[in-house]
């Protein structure tokens, strides 16, 4: 039954990195991968891992020793326990991704887009690397991908030129998004699973992100000349028809971004799961978005409205997680990462080993399930512990680190991170371009700000 359980999940795995030769969606595979590693699990599970005995002892007791039904209601009772953790984390998803849909409905992020004129390929460089970098850290790394190749469509006219620009976007991405509660999935995950709290996310990975970013954008500065052509603008009866005014884009730019912002700070005052905080501020803006528009006409309200904007929402993103943290979920049940965590212990004897290594293969597979799987394998220690498990106390460098490690080591590939695919499908990147001309690019970052890290807290 183990045996066959990773077998599933590589083979899911496989489907989810091949996603474009096999012309399946990556949501797919990970829906199927979750579903038949849990229904293996449940089936196939003539006795219950060691690791669960001491909880299943209770369920035994209540049922009054009947195996079977103790047993089935024990297996419910294991999969509702991963599915509260999910739930948390795809609500908290999707509330963000309607806030983001609802500002580019309202072309708040034109606040900010309209202002970049020049055209030199260096300073347009590091324009969008810095706007990248600070806008993950707000938003998040995947919607920030997507807006910045839409800006980048009206600035850069040459499309290899462009794919060198979204490379870079890739990458400041990631490293934005690896220093902010709210930036990447993965950061999140250990921000809401109580490894990592906001402050230290923020003070101890800034630096080593930055440096992350930076150095890319040297070794770039030195290759790039000259100055990018603008494309030829094109503009039909309906771009005059303005569907905000500046007044409501401004607005709702500014009530979307601190909406977002206010997340972390609602969680630190009230200890509620961040989703919560994050369904206010959907709320508020729900609100305020219905009042500003409610006296235009049906078609024009309908674009700029919550219930329309939710039916642009990337629901296959959604199910896509739900699908891999339900197949890391099992894998933690059977007691795999349990035996993977005995083994990076015994063999690398060491966290920076350990979290770089993650990092690496972070790039070859989704880095959501690598840290799943690091926060299924390893228990948060409590406070003062000495020794090996001092590393992994809430706010603990193997946390810290891999925070930094996973969110960042995907940019090595273009398939290895959610910014990476959104990057591959809507510019059409080919997998190889990307290998030959940004991965090197990505992983001397990558290394560069773990040195950093190393050298500011070891």
């Amino acid at each position: 039954m183990e045996i066959l359980i990773l077998v599933v999940f590589v083979l899911g795995y496989a489907f989810i990195a091949l996603e474009h030769p096999f012309h399946i969606d990556k949501a797919a595979s990970a829906l199927v991968t979750g579903v038949v590693c849990w229904a293996i699990f449940v089936l196939g599970a003539d006795l219950i891992p060691a690791h669960l005995l001491e909880d299943f002892q209770l369920f035994l007791h209540e049922y009054a020793g009947e195996s079977s039904l103790a047993q089935s209601v024990f297996f419910e009772h294991r999969l509702l326990h991963h599915m509260e953790e999910i739930a948390s984390i795809l609500f908290f998803l999707m509330g963000a991704m309607t806030i983001v849909e609802l500002v580019d409905a309202h072309e708040g992020f034109a606040v900010i887009t309209d202002r970049i004129k020049t055209k030199n390929k260096v300073k347009l460089l590091w324009i969008i690397g810095v706007l990248t970098f600070f806008f993950s850290a707000a938003l998040d790394n995947l919607t920030t991908t997507i807006v910045m190749i839409s800006l980048l469509r009206k600035l850069v006219d040459d499309k290899q030129t462009r794919w060198f620009y979204v490379g870079v976007v890739v990458i400041a991405a990631n490293a934005g998004g690896a220093w902010s509660p709210i930036g990447d999935v993965t950061t999140t995950m250990l921000w809401i699973g109580t490894q990592l709290s906001t402050g230290v996310i923020i003070s101890h990975l800034f630096i080593p992100s930055l440096i992350c970013l930076i150095v890319p954008l040297v070794v770039l500065s030195f290759t790039m000349k000259g100055e990018v052509d603008r494309p030829v603008k094109q503009e039909g009866l309906e771009h005059f028809l303005e569907p905000t005014t500046n007044a409501e884009r401004n607005t709702v730019f500014a009530v979307g971004v601190l909406g977002l912002l206010f997340v972390p700070v609602f969680k630190t005052v009230t200890h509620l799961p961040p989703f919560m905080g994050m369904m206010l501020s959907l709320g508020v803006l729900w609100i305020l978005t219905e009042i500003m528009h409610k006296n235009k006409n049906t078609e024009a309200k309908s674009q700029l409205s919550v219930v329309g904007v939710l039916r642009k929402i990337d629901v296959a993103s959604v199910l896509f997680f739900l699908g891999i943290l339900l197949a890391v979920a099992a894998l933690a049940e059977v007691g795999h990462l349990l035996v993977m965590a005995d083994w990076l212990r015994t063999e690398l004897d060491n966290i920076y080993a350990i979290n770089i290594s993650i990092g690496i293969l972070s790039s070859i597979v989704d880095n959501v399930p690598l840290v799943a799987a690091s926060m299924g394998m390893y228990d948060i220690q409590p406070a003062g512990s000495e020794g090996w498990d001092a590393f992994f106390m809430q706010d603990g460098r193997f946390w810290q680190f891999l925070a930094y490690c996973a969110g960042t080591g995907g940019s090595a590939l273009i398939i290895g991170s959610a910014a990476g695919v959104a990057a591959m499908g809507l510019e059409k990147i080919d997998f190889i371009w990307y290998l030959k001309r940004i991965s090197l690019l990505a992983i001397l970052g990558y290394l560069a700000g773990a040195f950093t890290y190393i050298l500011m807290f070891s």
